[in-house]
């Protein structure tokens, strides 16, 4: 018996196989032309910027101290950011998943607020609650508690923008996975905790790997929102995209676009992960669908 997907699959394939090759060429051209003239060039020239006065002018760039607090500042703020997400994703797509009880849809209507709401809003937020002139900011002076214009105000802005990246992924993974085996895993005598990193874990595991990829490239990537309750201090407060406005501000474009040059690479390095993962669940879902096929 053939895989109902594998079959409207095919019957897809073979109604694009008899479109007209006129169309395909078209179609093909003005995809490749749109993301050769919207990605492919803005990234060459970043690094053709980055090096255009040679490799020395581009490692020398980094040669500042303001330069490295933002990169350690960048990688503090999603070294924090992504675990209290990976948490919170995980337990959200099992309540979701698994639990029927009310505000169920409100919970995910909110879990995908971030995707609404604009960055610089959501830092605005922030510095409502925890500026000065906040709601919460004459008790946070009083106890000598500093959030905005300082690195707990990145870290949170930064938490808010990647709030939905893992739980999104989840989701609707575990919904579809249904909660079987998980029930039968414990009518078998195992724990909570040995259930999910026995039966649970191994089902979700590319698509939890998939959401904290996607989720640290915006948490480095992020402008608005951190830029906002950062202050822009320099060598204190700007994270690498920052640094990058700051340097092109200054018209240090060599140094700018050298900076900009270590976000694309981390850009292309996660694109890499995200294409190597779907190639592993396009294997492993095609191993899944062999006895299947064995069986027709």
């Amino acid at each position: 018996m053939s895989h109902p997907s594998a079959a409207s699959s095919g019957g897809k394939n073979r109604r694009a196989a008899n479109d007209p090759l006129w169309l395909q060429m078209l179609l093909i051209s003005l995809s490749l032309a749109f993301v050769g003239l919207m990605l492919v060039l803005p990234l060459s020239i970043v690094f053709i910027e980055a090096f255009r006065d040679g490799v020395g002018a581009y490692l020398k760039s980094f040669d500042d101290r303001a330069a490295w607090q933002a990169i350690k500042l960048t990688l503090i703020a999603s070294g924090i950011s992504i675990p209290l997400n990976l948490v919170f994703g995980l337990a959200a797509a099992w309540a979701i998943a698994k639990f029927d009880f009310k505000g169920k849809s409100l919970l995910i209507t909110l879990i995908d607020l971030p995707f609404a709401v604009s960055p610089v809003i959501s830092g605005l937020i922030f510095v409502l609650l925890f500026g000065l002139q906040g709601w919460l900011g004459p008790w946070l002076a009083e106890h000598n508690i500093r959030i905005i214009f300082a690195v707990p105000g990145i870290v949170l802005a930064t938490i808010f923008v990647t709030f939905p990246f893992i739980a999104r992924e989840l989701i609707p993974l575990m919904q579809q996975q249904g909660s079987d085996e998980e029930q039968a895993a414990l009518s078998l005598g195992a724990g909570g905790w040995q259930t999910f990193c026995r039966v649970t874990l191994p089902n979700i595991k590319w698509g939890l790997l998939y959401g904290v990829i996607l989720g640290n490239a915006r948490a480095m990537g992020e402008f608005g929102a951190v830029s906002v309750v950062s202050g822009h201090i320099r060598g204190k407060t700007n994270t690498i995209p920052l640094h990058v406005e700051i340097l092109y501000n200054e018209y240090n474009v060599v140094a700018a676009f050298a900076m900009a040059s270590l976000l694309a690479l981390l850009g292309l390095i996660t694109l890499a992960a995200k294409s190597y993962l779907e190639w592993k669940v396009q294997q492993d879902l095609h191993q899944s669908l062999e006895p299947s096929s064995a069986e027709a």
